[in-house]
């Protein structure tokens, strides 16, 4: 997910121990710059409070340093910069695209149980399905926010008047509507990979969790649903920008992709959302790496890092204005804690329906890390290799 717009102030940050037994934390010799690559959209939900980390304890970190890259780019580049002893990047956020990439190349440095004592008990304190989210990343990463994600159908309703409700029915209003339908690619988008990871338990596939021999069906929708659309944009921003202009009638989204570019006006207020019938929840989450080679000092300030972004001040924070409803991975985090902007922004923009979808449907992990970087690779040979752009 792309970062898309403004975002919110802090509502408050302690300096407590997010749970469990934690190590005491070594003091650097001076206070570091740390610089950290988003690759995933979550900094939107979680800059302010990086920031507060840094007001919290000056003795830490002297400035972060942002930057921005591409997922599906930036595991070579860490891999080079490994390679020649010359690695410029402390921490990287992203979800589970450059999870699996790294974990295939072997770039991040072990969490659990390598640092477990200077870290919460993420057992205790993450909701369930964030813990089940965790374990993806085979104690390579840690997990700081969470949403139950999609696959969701966003629409104009003055040009859907009767959208789909069943897949099948999507696929017949794609044919009968070509160019009007879009997502983006998914190794590069939210809401372009839980479509994709979503459609197995839509069409009954023999096997949701294995895209290489129980996906028989879903390469069989994908390839014919390719005939009614015109290209593939390389991330999600994209997709939005052409459903707010006019240029598509439906997109694949999630429910933070819906309420956000609301809230900032790229889509218009009155677009709809709706769920198709059977449909099982993909849940997706954002994750702190940290890539093999960083120094012990830079190590021990970015345990202590990654655990005040735990605490239940800076996870109030993910509730920013929708981006990744409703965003905190920690436990009783109810969106009374949240600022006053986000709490503003969620009334007027959420949806009812949301908190009856999240409690009735199912709610599935993604796949695993090799079975999700076989289902992006075939993505891209057989489905996107001559539309993606």
């Amino acid at each position: 997910m792309a970062l898309i717009g403004r975002r919110t102030v802090l509502a408050g940050a302690a300096v407590g121990l997010a749970g469990g037994a934690m190590a005491q934390t070594a003091k650097p010799k001076s206070p570091l710059a740390i610089s950290i690559v988003d690759v995933g959209g979550a900094l939107a939900l979680t800059q302010k409070a990086f920031e507060a980390y840094r007001k919290a304890k000056p003795e830490m970190v002297s400035r972060f340093v942002f930057t921005k890259a591409p997922a599906p780019e930036l595991p070579g580049k860490l891999k080079a910069q490994q390679d020649a002893k010359r690695l410029d990047i402390d921490m990287v956020l992203g979800g589970t695209d450059i999870m699996s990439s790294g974990i295939a190349q072997g770039i991040w440095t072990e969490l659990f149980p390598a640092h477990a004592a200077s870290l919460p008990n993420l057992k205790d304190i993450l909701l369930e399905p964030a813990w089940q989210m965790q374990q993806l990343t085979k104690g390579q990463g840690c997990v700081v926010v969470y949403y139950p994600s999609g696959p969701l159908l966003e629409y104009a309703p003055d040009r859907v008047p009767t959208p789909p409700t069943t897949a099948a029915g999507l696929l017949d209003w794609v044919k009968a509507h070509p160019n009007r339908f879009m997502y983006a690619r998914p190794a590069n988008s939210g809401p372009g990979r839980t479509f994709i990871m979503g459609l197995p338990y839509l069409l009954g596939d023999s096997n949701p969790k294995d895209p290489q021999k129980g996906w028989d069906k879903t390469w069989a929708f994908l390839q014919e649903m390719d005939h009614g659309i015109e290209y593939y944009p390389t991330g999600t921003a994209a997709v939005m920008k052409e459903l707010g202009d006019g240029s598509r009638d439906m997109i694949v989204s999630t429910t933070g992709w819906d309420i956000n570019p609301r809230v900032l006006g790229i889509v218009p207020k009155e677009v709809k959302v709706q769920a198709l019938q059977g449909f099982h929840w993909v849940v997706d989450a954002q994750y702190m790496y940290v890539p093999k080679g960083v120094s012990d000092e830079r190590m021990a300030v970015l345990l202590d890092l990654m655990s005040f972004m735990l605490q239940k001040p800076q996870q109030a924070v993910a509730y920013d204005e929708g981006y990744f409803y409703p965003g905190p991975a920690v436990k009783d985090v109810p969106l009374s804690m949240a600022p006053e902007e986000s709490q503003k922004a969620i009334a007027e923009y959420g949806r009812p329906e949301y908190a009856q979808w999240i409690d009735s449907a199912p709610k599935e992990i993604p796949l695993d890390p090799d079975a999700i970087v076989y289902a992006f690779r075939r993505w891209d040979e057989q489905i996107g290799s001559r539309k993606t752009k």
